[in-house]
């Protein structure tokens, strides 16, 4: 059934339907090294959001044809599980995504340094277990985690979030009901360090001031997921570090 559209998606003292403010992303968990069986993985829960990513590779590329002599084919499949929306989805891949598969791999590209193993592949999965807007966003986000996990040389991660316009107030990291109902969506991909936007797209109509303000809005937002990225992987090997620790002193115990 099709939720009812509400009457307003931002009161009169800027408050969304969910209790954030304007500029507020939603709360995030995100968890690195999930999947025992891929070389990288991450796993990130973004308010209603669930989206799990797998990274295999650098490993033998088939089909051969596919391979490229001076680098890696870093290669992208973005898919929602049937029971990821309240209408059951097909399990077939639809344009929409296969066209987010595209620019999340456009996204992510600028970032890996492809060049250091020619003639391979790097598989990358993001599966959607629960959606509720800004899948793209925090796809690109798990994604990156992941290729880090998996010892991917990098340039540094890749964050994104979208700023969107809901009854004529800017707002950021939108949900569902946001960017089905409000007039804007625009997601953006951004990499911290080099100050470099690695994707942009828009849905809706806008003033010039507006865009710029979305732009910078977007920006911000990414920062913020950014140092969420970096603390979690500090974390974790943080804590693998920890561990071997325990071990290598328990091996001296025994040894002694």
């Amino acid at each position: 059934m099709s939720q009812k559209k509400p009457e307003k998606l931002v009161d009169e003292n800027n408050i969304r339907l969910d209790g954030r403010k304007l500029n507020d992303i939603r709360p995030v968990k995100i968890e690195v090294g999930v999947l025992s069986n891929a070389d990288g993985s991450a796993y990130i829960e973004q308010g209603k959001n669930r989206i799990l990513a797998g990274v295999y590779g650098p490993r033998e590329i088939h089909p051969r044809h596919q391979a490229l002599p001076d680098r890696a084919a870093l290669r992208c499949r973005y898919h929602m599980a049937p029971f990821s929306v309240q209408e059951r989805k097909s399990p077939a891949p639809s344009r929409r995504e296969q066209e987010i598969s595209k620019v999340m791999r456009e996204a992510l590209l600028p970032s890996v340094f492809t060049e250091y193993y020619p003639r391979t592949a790097i598989d990358l999965f993001v599966e959607v277990l629960q959606a509720d807007g800004g899948t793209r966003c925090a796809g690109i986000i798990v994604a990156s985690l992941a290729l880090a996990d998996a010892g991917i040389p990098m340039l540094e991660l890749v964050s994104a979030c979208a700023a969107g316009n809901a009854d004529g107030r800017l707002i950021l990291d939108l949900t569902d009901g946001e960017d089905k109902n409000g007039e804007a969506d625009m997601p953006l991909a951004y990499m911290s360090n080099s100050n470099a936007v690695t994707l942009l797209q828009m849905d809706g109509m806008v003033t010039q001031e507006e865009f710029e303000q979305m732009v910078n809005m977007a920006i911000e937002g990414c920062k913020q997921l950014n140092q969420i990225q970096k603390e979690v992987l500090k974390t974790k090997y943080l804590n693998a570090k920890e561990a071997d620790t325990e071990k290598e002193e328990e091996a001296k115990e025994e040894a002694a």
